[in-house]
């Protein structure tokens, strides 16, 4: 028997999900450069995993918004992703994720920031509401403010293309 969402306000804390991967020959290109679509893969995973600790609920994939490389990542390189939620709408949860490259002495280099829109799913998969995200401090606020700009840009998007 499956319980009700918890739908208390949640902070990004709640939410910050980690994964580390280690770039293997099957994950990169002719140059053993990390392929994108491998590293879209994990972003879209990272991100579900945040949506979900946020919403309590199953969480579908509406738009990867923003995929910035901004450098290079090869073979046998550990990636580190991390995402958490930075606004949460009356269903969709957006969620950045920014990828690093980390050396062996364990110093980071930021080599993606992505921004991914989930949507909470309820039992018959049709969009649920999801918990209001508490912000607690300036750079967080900073964060959604930034996240509104992008949500009205991807409804006028959807308006144009319908």
């Amino acid at each position: 028997m499956k319980t009700a969402p918890d739908m208390r306000p949640k902070r990004v804390s709640e939410s910050v999900t980690e994964q580390i991967q280690i770039i293997m020959p099957g994950d990169t290109n002719g140059y053993g450069r990390l392929f994108g679509g491998r590293l879209a893969e994990w972003i879209d995973v990272v991100a579900a995993v945040a949506a979900r600790r946020h919403s309590g609920r199953e969480v579908t994939t509406v738009s990867i918004d923003n995929l910035h490389f901004k450098e290079p990542a090869y073979n046998n390189d550990t990636i580190v992703l991390i995402g958490r939620v930075t606004y949460a709408g009356r269903t969709s949860i957006e969620v950045r994720v920014d990828t690093y490259a980390e050396s062996l002495g364990g110093e980071r280099k930021m080599i993606n920031t992505a921004y991914v829109v989930m949507v909470a799913l309820d039992e018959n998969e049709k969009p649920a509401s999801v918990p209001v995200l508490l912000l607690e401090n300036d750079e967080q606020k900073a964060e959604w403010a930034a996240a509104e700009k992008r949500h009205e840009l991807i409804k006028r998007r959807r308006l144009e293309n319908y």
